[in-house]
Order: C-alpha cells, then sequence, then structure tokens
C-alpha cells in the first residue's frame, strides 16, 4: 500500500496520492489521464477528481497500480463498486483485466469473453476480487502468453482455473518450462478460426502476437501507441533479442489486416483498416530511418 509519509511533493493537494516507490510504468496515467500525469521518471496527482467517471477511474488505476504506489488520504468507502467494474469493457467481447503486477513492470493483461472458452490475454495479478470476477465470466480455457517478461502469476491461473497456457519454445524458461502448449518454429498459429497466433521475434527470440476476429490485435511488447511520436511504434531502448529481427517481424505483422493495437506496454490504438496500414507503414518507415 503506498505510504503517506512518502507521498511525493508534486501531487497537487487533495485525498489521492502517488508515492515514491512508482516505477513509472504508466499505468495510472492512461487509465486515468484526467487525474495523474507524468513529472519525468514517476507518475503524481494532477487533479483531485471532483466526478463520478473522474474518480471511479482514479481508483481503478489504484487497483491496477503493480507497486501499490497510489493511495488516498481517506479510506475509499467506493472500493468494492472500482473491484466490481473489473475487467473492463474496451469493445465487443474484450476487456482490459487490471490488476498490474509488478513483475511484468505493470504490463496490461486482456481477457476475451468466447461461447468456446475465454482467453486470458498475459497474467495478471493474482488478485482475489479479479479472480472473482473471473469465476463469474465463465473461467478461462487458455492463457496465451505474448512473451516472456510478461507471465507474472500464470502458474496461480493455471492451479486454480485448469486452463492451457500457450507460449512459444524460444521464451520458455524455469518458471514456465511446465507450460501446456508450447509453440514451435515462424509459421502462424491457427489455434481456432476466430485466434491466429503470428510469431514476431526481436523483442524477445519468442514473442508472438494474437490476431482475433482479423480484428484485435494483441501485441505485448512487439508493437504500441507512442504518445511522443503520434503513432505506432516498436521499443527501440527495450529490444532484449534484436532489432534486425524485429523490423522482419513487423514486416510480416503489416500484412494483415486489424483495427485495434492492444499492447502490454505502451497506449492502445484503435483506426478503421485503411489508417491502420498507414500507420504500419509509418512504423516501419520509422524503423529503418
Amino acid at each position: 500500500m503506498a505510504h503517506l509519509n512518502q507521498r511525493h511533493p508534486e501531487n497537487i493537494q487533495g485525498d489521492f496520492y502517488v508515492d515514491r516507490t512508482c516505477i513509472d510504468c504508466d499505468t495510472c496515467r492512461w487509465m486515468a489521464p484526467e487525474v495523474f500525469r507524468d513529472i519525468g521518471d514517476q507518475s503524481a496527482v494532477y487533479h483531485q477528481p471532483t466526478e463520478a467517471t473522474d474518480r471511479l477511474h482514479a481508483i481503478q488505476a489504484l487497483l491496477s497500480c503493480p507497486t501499490a504506489s497510489i493511495g488516498t488520504v481517506e479510506k475509499p468507502t467506493d472500493i468494492k463498486l472500482a473491484q466490481a467494474s473489473f475487467p473492463i469493457a474496451i469493445a465487443e467481447n474484450v476487456y482490459h483485466c487490471g490488476y498490474h503486477a509488478e513483475a511484468s513492470f505493470g504490463a496490461a493483461s486482456y481477457l476475451i469473453l468466447r461461447e468456446e472458452g475465454n482467453i486470458l490475454v498475459d497474467s495478471p495479478r493474482f488478485a482475489p476480487p479479479l479472480v472473482k470476477r473471473l469465476e463469474e465470466l465463465g473461467g478461462i480455457r487458455y492463457l496465451y502468453l505474448t512473451h516472456r517478461d510478461d507471465v507474472a502469476d500464470h502458474q496461480k491461473f493455471q492451479e486454480h482455473f485448469g486452463c492451457d497456457r500457450i507460449l512459444h519454445t524460444d521464451d520458455i524458461g524455469s518458471g514456465t518450462r511446465n507450460v501446456e502448449i508450447q509453440l514451435r518454429g515462424a509459421d502462424p498459429v491457427q489455434l481456432a478460426p476466430d485466434l491466429l497466433i503470428i510469431p514476431v521475434p526481436g523483442h524477445t527470440q519468442g514473442h508472438t502476437v494474437l490476431l482475433y476476429r482479423d480484428t484485435f490485435l494483441f501485441t505485448g511488447d512487439h508493437l504500441a501507441w507512442s504518445d511522443e511520436l503520434q503513432h505506432l511504434h516498436a521499443f527501440r531502448n527495450a529490444c532484449w533479442y534484436s532489432w534486425k529481427e524485429l523490423g522482419k517481424s513487423m514486416h510480416k505483422l503489416a500484412s494483415y489486416s486489424f483495427e485495434w493495437v492492444l499492447p502490454g506496454h505502451g497506449r492502445r490504438y484503435h483506426a478503421d483498416r485503411g489508417i491502420m496500414q498507414q500507420q504500419m507503414q509509418q512504423c516501419l518507415t520509422w524503423m529503418e530511418t
């Protein structure tokens, strides 16, 4: 939990605050941009929420903070309302799980509700309120892991829900050696008619992305929107395997059609297919130059 005696001086006076344990993961800033802002290497509150919607967003960010660095001076009486709001709807049957894990540096995870079985994309914290909501929504059939960095509490989710985990063999380590479905090679894998897994080595050797219904692309740490650059981009300063291979993977990905980019790190992006293709070409040009 956050500590008032570590409250950052950049916070505006009021109930909500960020303390000095913040790791600058950006979670609160995109979940509640009307409340939190970037102060260089951490976040701080620049506007105390006054409207009900702003307050809900602030508490959702508090619950999702991977290091519990967000606090309130007064004990919130509406915490259960915020807990019940997870997972948060994004579009159609796709949701943001919240409850980010410090082990994955605050990466976002997602839920796809499907009659054939729900899919958890990357692992959030194994938080009891979230687990209860996932149970109410029908449990988890697959826990798809984009890459080795964002596996967090995968073992706890597997043991609780009996789900099959999916990870490429090139990213399997000591903590994931028992993953049920281990992908191999560079060819796309059609997991189901509406689910295509595409290998995109670069950020890590075994990184993959998930294309759902040819509409939603879950990109892990491969592709995200950059507010600074104002276009889609790859993580040049967080490329652990090969920038050259990442470029090749991005060229391959540009041949697919989709409308949503849903990353683990970075910002989401939604556009019609034509604009998305233009964005992919701009990303490629940026990478090459």
